[in-house]
């Protein structure tokens, strides 16, 4: 029998884990298979033994691992594999397969495209934007965010687009957003979250944005990716594939 293993990165946010929960239940609801089980990373459980577990406890035969992560760095190249690696042995007749991250796909930048257009509906060439990534240490995420700052360049007209880190990278959030802020010279300033879902580190950006617009910058965010259908859908794609 098949089961699907939904692996979210894990948060210290309540919400955000409900967040995240209620999003993939709806996606449950949209996926005809009969065994389906939410787990994650770290930080929130269940755990992905757990969650495996669960899904051998209810009869999987197969099971189908669809990471909830934008981009292949070291949570899908080593965590996730390193996880299922006593799991594989432990049940050595269950056929396991793991669905590659989201990657750079031409139909998120479109969503990010209508994010900002949602939030700023006469968007500029004078308009400047900063994507916001999480960060890591894997030089194939700085190439992927070269793709993605290019793309969205193209989708939206704008001259100023920049992008900056969270954490394990650099340019830092601080740094990032002082620096197009500086360039921007007044003019708006659109900040995208390439973030999945709400938690700490959505608020962490959203906190330092309301100051500076207190502080007299014209400048804006988006919400989450998964605020837009096109992440549910490739989300299901992932499943039934």
């Amino acid at each position: 029998m098949k089961a699907i293993l939904y692996v979210s990165h894990g948060t210290r946010s309540k919400q955000g884990a409900e967040e995240v929960r209620r999003f993939l239940e709806s996606v449950i609801d949209l996926v005809e298979v009969p065994i389906q089980e939410i787990s994650f990373l770290e930080l929130t459980k269940p755990f992905i033994g757990e969650g495996f577990e669960q899904c051998v406890n209810r009869g999987a035969t197969e099971i189908s691992v669809v990471p909830l992560f934008l981009l292949a760095a070291g949570h899908i190249k080593k965590d996730i594999p390193d996880s299922l690696i006593p799991l594989r042995k432990k049940y050595p007749h269950i056929k396991v397969k793991v669905a590659p991250p989201f990657s750079v796909q031409d139909r998120i930048l479109n969503a990010i495209g209508e994010l900002v257009r949602s939030v700023v509906h006469d968007v500029n060439l004078e308009d400047s934007i900063l994507i916001v990534g999480r960060g890591s240490s894997d030089l194939a995420i700085h190439d992927a965010f070269t793709r993605i700052s290019r793309g969205i360049k193209e989708k939206l007209g704008v001259r100023n687009i920049q992008v900056c880190y969270l954490a394990a990278a650099s340019p830092t959030f601080t740094v990032g957003l002082e620096t197009i802020i500086q360039k921007a010279r007044g003019e708006r300033v659109i900040v995208v979250p390439y973030l999945l879902f709400p938690g700490l580190l959505l608020s962490e950006i959203i906190k330092e944005v309301n100051k500076r617009r207190n502080q007299g910058q014209s400048i804006v965010h988006t919400g989450p990716l998964s605020s837009h259908r096109v992440i549910k859908d490739i989300v299901i794609d992932r499943a039934l594939g």
